[in-house]
């Protein structure tokens, strides 16, 4: 169902990236679990620093690339299955894979009313980035709207999973995900004119605890 309504993209990026659409992100911390547990993250000024470097260097950055790639290939097959292959291929550990795996063909799976067709394209085990950015894409979506949204959700889900390690309170979320707005917005201008050759990222310390925490026995969260 394409839209060139600009509050109509509004409701329905409002819609795919709340924190109620099914997919299940609350189940994940991205390796921030781990980060916790051996003292990387240990308060807010520690988890404002572990999300600008996910945003600037790291995943949210290269899936963001990803995204945008996505939506330019929404409607060329070969293109879209490539990104899709390198967005797997990019998942660092077992449980990283599951994430973006796992959340992608829920996205889809509850993106269905949306746009039937350009779901049923796409193939099980589409990753998350990919499936927003395609069905952004075949609604009309603009392509930097939906980059600020989905890197917002992304900050906020690990801001929750913050609150739930004991990290930080409420109040001090709100005011980390105030101080972070101008690197969303400057993370998504790039993605928007970016191409696959920007990917890249310098976390090693990032993709190690994520690898790590597959190991943990008792844990709050699936990755």
């Amino acid at each position: 169902m394409i839209t060139d309504n600009p509050q109509q993209s509004l409701l329905r990026l409002m819609t795919w990236l709340s924190p109620a659409f099914p997919v299940g992100g609350f189940a994940y911390s991205g390796g921030l679990e781990m980060a916790v547990r051996e003292g990387h993250v240990a308060n807010a000024a520690g988890l404002r620093d572990w999300l600008e470097m996910a945003l600037t260097h790291g995943q949210f950055r290269n899936d963001a690339v990803l995204l945008a790639e996505s939506w330019h290939a929404h409607d060329d097959d070969a293109r879209l299955a490539e990104a899709t292959d390198l967005a797997r291929a990019m998942a660092g550990s077992a449980e990283r894979h599951l994430e973006v795996t796992a959340q992608g063909n829920a996205f889809l799976d509850a993106a269905l009313p949306w746009s039937p067709q350009s779901v049923q394209r796409l193939e099980y085990g589409t990753p998350y980035a990919v499936a927003v950015g395609a069905i952004a894409a075949a609604n009309g979506v603009e392509l930097e709207a939906t980059l600020v949204a989905w890197l917002h959700a992304l900050i906020s889900q690990s801001v929750s999973a913050a609150i739930r390690l004991g990290v930080l309170g409420q109040r001090e979320a709100m005011t980390l995900l105030a101080e972070l707005e101008q690197t969303v917005l400057d993370t998504a201008r790039r993605a928007a004119s970016s191409s696959l050759d920007d990917l890249g990222s310098a976390t090693a310390i990032a993709d190690i605890l994520s690898a790590r925490h597959e190991n943990l026995h008792s844990r709050l969260f699936r990755s």
